[in-house]
């Protein structure tokens, strides 16, 4: 096996600026994921097992895999790459900085012959950092691989990554007892969530097929425009040209009004279609970079959420030649409206949200309100919008949850925060 390979000198300075990229645990997950997708693999399996101080994370693909130069190279800090143009990859740092992030050992280990079972490993350690004040790239021996990442891989090609010492993660020095293992169970419930949100397009069978799972749980996908509902409505999408400092490109706005609340086929395909953070932070744009969603929910600063607009999706779909356009952060989570399209996308937006009010209010076409269903219960409430003579009157028989969302619609954008507070503490009593 090769000596060590020195990267950066003195790179113990860097450890804290490297290790606070902005990852979370499932952002950290993702990108190791697209690297997945880039090598072509069709099944990813994350696995996660407490054990205490000796608790680890495996990621595991079918893909490629890398010979050891790539390998060496896919590791480097700095490593000059190219990205296709419907790579998944931007800065090349993801294997690295996400696994870093959340780990103080990283090791990798890669079969790319298909008749052969030549594997080469390499890792990360923080500790000999530390130690030795110098950034290097440790070669591994297959017999010193920890777990099953040898003999997973006497079974074909792929690469697996695996995280060691996880103080990140479960938030311990040493992460002993039942509050560090609850707190990895959520954590293992949040990442199939979100990354049946993120890829959802590559889980679906109408893409690229891809299995992925979480100890051993299939990741099923979230599709936010519930396109499997017969009446989710899609509307005619519009493109729009950018020039960003010489780079050219269009963005793609594809609308979708979800149907009301008693549309649905069923109570708990409303309940699953309103996503990870619920209904009314779903709403708004979901950003796509080759087919991978990058950024869920909200309406980038152009307006302000709203229960009556909450049914409003648009997916955004950029190429990732637009990525300085869009000003994409490393973790591939953040993303701006570029500034020349705000205002034709604005002037987008407004049919569209007053369609979705619409269709939330039950408006029928001579302008009767039929009744609405209070968001706030998982049942709902019909709420009848009496006339005006006797609109006191129906105030005084409203419920708490119709109060509540009355409330809401009424509030000024400077009243919201007091108001939402209010209500906070009404329902805790």
């Amino acid at each position: 096996m090769a000596s060590p390979v020195e990267v950066i000198p003195s790179a113990s300075r860097l450890i804290r600026s490297l290790r606070d990229m902005g990852y979370d645990f499932s952002q950290a997950i993702a990108d190791l994921v697209d690297n997945s997708l880039n090598a072509s693999a069709s099944k990813i399996d994350v696995d996660m097992v407490f054990d205490g101080d000796d608790s680890w994370v495996q990621i595991a693909d079918n893909g490629s895999g890398m010979n050891p130069e790539a390998l060496r190279e896919a590791m480097r800090y700095g490593s000059a790459q190219e990205y296709g143009e419907d790579d998944l990859g931007k800065f090349g740092l993801g294997l690295k900085t996400a696994s870093m992030s959340q780990a103080q050992r990283l090791v990798v280990a890669s079969r790319w012959n298909r008749g052969r079972a030549d594997i080469c490993s390499y890792s990360w350690d923080l500790d000999h950092v530390k130690k030795t004040d110098r950034w290097e790239i440790l070669p591994v021996e297959r017999s010193e691989l920890p777990g099953q990442m040898s003999g997973l891989l006497k079974e074909g090609r792929g690469t697996i990554v695996y995280w060691q010492r996880l103080d990140r993660i479960l938030g311990f020095k040493h992460p002993y007892g039942e509050s560090a293992r609850k707190r990895l169970s959520q954590m293992c419930r949040d990442l199939e969530h979100h990354l049946g949100m993120v890829f959802h397009r590559f889980l679906s069978r109408d893409h690229r097929r891809v299995r992925m799972s979480v100890n051993g749980n299939e990741v099923r996908e979230w599709d936010p425009f519930c396109r499997s509902e017969p009446k989710a409505t899609p509307h005619q999408p519009r493109s729009f040209p950018v020039d960003y400092e010489g780079v050219q490109g269009e963005v793609t706005l594809e609308p979708f009004i979800l149907p009301h609340q008693s549309d649905f086929s069923s109570q708990d395909a409303f309940r699953a279609a309103a996503g990870p953070a619920g209904w009314n932070q779903q709403q708004g744009f979901y950003f796509y970079r080759a087919n991978r969603m990058v950024q869920s929910g909200g309406w980038s600063n152009l307006r302000a959420p709203d229960e009556h607009t909450k049914l409003a999706r648009i997916a955004v779909r950029f190429s990732p030649r637009l990525d300085d356009a869009f000003k994409i952060n490393v973790a591939k989570m953040r993303v701006q409206l570029p500034a020349q399209i705000r205002e034709d996308v604005k002037a987008f937006l407004a049919p569209l949200t007053k369609l979705a009010r619409q269709v939330y209010d039950r408006r029928e076409n001579n302008g009767h309100r039929e009744g609405t269903t209070d968001s706030s219960t998982a049942t709902g409430t019909t709420r009848n919008r009496q006339s005006t003579g006797n609109a006191r009157e129906s105030d005084s028989r409203l419920t708490l949850h119709q109060w509540s969302a009355k409330m809401r619609r009424v509030a000024h954008v400077s009243e919201r925060p007091v108001v939402e507070r209010v209500l906070r503490r009404l329902a805790d009593e």
